[in-house]
């Protein structure tokens, strides 16, 4: 009622009143993967197999969206960059991002001055653009269809160059 044109959920859809908002306005929703919760999620992340355990999450999500009414075509997956991840995590997820496919629905990204940035470079949240830069571009070649990002005219620019070239 007040504007919104798309939900971002990252308990994605656990909580089923979400699912019925969502359903009702015909949103587009994106669903997150996230390992635990905000307050222990960085707490020894730990998977029996890091990108097939995220598919078997997404993929139940995505399921508990459509019997929550939610059309398929209006979800959006997120792996989560820094949710539940170590940094090692963060760069295969990204690394594997091709992997994603498989639930043939739209991947976003959100790398933006996330921790693992900082760890690689060793940098504090607001010298990290340049490796935000680098994680978006690389995450749109391997298959991101959106990504979020706090520094959005140079990561616009970069995409720009990448997908000149790319399209040579």
């Amino acid at each position: 009622d007040n504007g919104a044109v798309m939900v971002n959920d990252i308990t994605a859809l656990r909580n089923p009143k979400m699912a019925k908002v969502v359903s009702r306005y015909k949103a587009p929703v994106v669903i997150m993967h996230m390992q635990g919760n905000p307050r222990t999620m960085q707490k020894k992340p730990h998977y029996l197999s890091l990108i097939d355990d995220i598919i078997e999450y997404l993929d139940r999500s995505i399921n508990r969206a459509q019997a929550g009414g939610i059309d398929r075509d209006k979800i959006i997956i997120d792996p989560g960059i820094g949710f539940g991840k170590s940094a090692e995590h963060n760069l295969e997820v990204i690394k594997r991002l091709k992997d994603f496919k498989v639930l043939g629905r739209p991947i976003l990204v959100g790398p933006s001055r996330k921790a693992f940035i900082g760890k690689v470079l060793n940098t504090q949240p607001q010298e990290r653009v340049f490796g935000t830069i680098s994680a978006s571009v690389l995450a749109a070649k391997l298959g991101a269809k959106i990504l979020r990002v706090h520094d959005v005219k140079e990561v616009k620019q970069a995409l720009a160059v990448f997908e000149a070239i790319d399209n040579q």
